[in-house]
């Protein structure tokens, strides 16, 4: 998807657009997280449940990998958060070679993989969360697997992003393409629509605006914010 592309198809503010400062916004924000991590800090119990069953101790190797591939997983997503939905609000630029780490880590919890396009360079902290948003949510739309290219182009004082996504059966959920065109939550879960409106506000604060196109097979998101 071209910065061309990304302005005809930018999301304006409709007369529904959902407060992005309102408790009821950051309370589906927290249950979006906390659906993240459980699974893998369940699954850790679950583990060091086994390990103190007396009649279980044959499974002692499988409780070890258990734990082991889930505190991975939850501290991929804890490092990811951290940048991504800005708690890691004391840094103003981020080294895209970090921010790639961050999203690989992501990915490598997921079927598709990622195909960072992106060189090394600095990224301001509006350009790095959004990217990282585009990223996972470009990863939710890919959920048989495929390929997603991530990448980023400063030029003319502004970071131009897109993300392709391939694979079958490739597709957006309604609620992501109304909290991408920064509509509030109608039907559908609010996990998925809270954080395609995060990544809408958090574009449109900068400055920047955010476009999507969908094709068979194909999820295409592209955004622009300035550098």
């Amino acid at each position: 998807m071209t910065d061309a592309d990304a302005a005809q198809t930018a999301s304006t503010a409709p007369s529904s657009e959902q407060d992005v400062n309102g408790p009821q916004f950051a309370a589906l924000l927290a249950a979006r997280l906390c659906h993240d991590f459980i699974s893998p800090a369940s699954a850790i119990v679950s583990g060091l449940d086994l390990l103190e069953d007396p009649s279980a101790q044959d499974m002692r190797d499988d409780a070890m990998s258990l734990i082991s591939s889930s505190a991975r997983k939850l501290a991929d997503l804890l490092q990811f958060t951290r940048v991504a939905f800005g708690a890691s609000a004391s840094a103003e630029n981020f080294d895209s070679r970090e921010l790639e780490k961050l999203a690989q880590g992501v990915f490598a919890h997921v079927r598709p993989n990622l195909v960072w396009d992106i060189p090394p360079t600095v990224m301001n902290k509006a350009s790095a969360r959004a990217i990282l948003n585009i990223a996972q949510i470009a990863a939710s739309a890919l959920p048989a697997g495929g390929s997603a290219t991530l990448r980023a182009v400063n030029a003319d004082g502004r970071v131009a992003i897109t993300a392709d996504a391939g694979g079958p059966r490739a597709r957006l959920r309604p609620e992501i393409l109304a909290g991408l065109k920064g509509e509030a939550l109608g039907e559908g879960l609010g996990g998925p629509w809270v954080q395609a409106a995060y990544l809408h506000a958090l574009v449109r604060a900068a400055g920047g605006q955010l476009g999507v196109a969908v094709e068979d097979d194909k999820v295409s998101l592209a955004a622009w914010v300035p550098a």
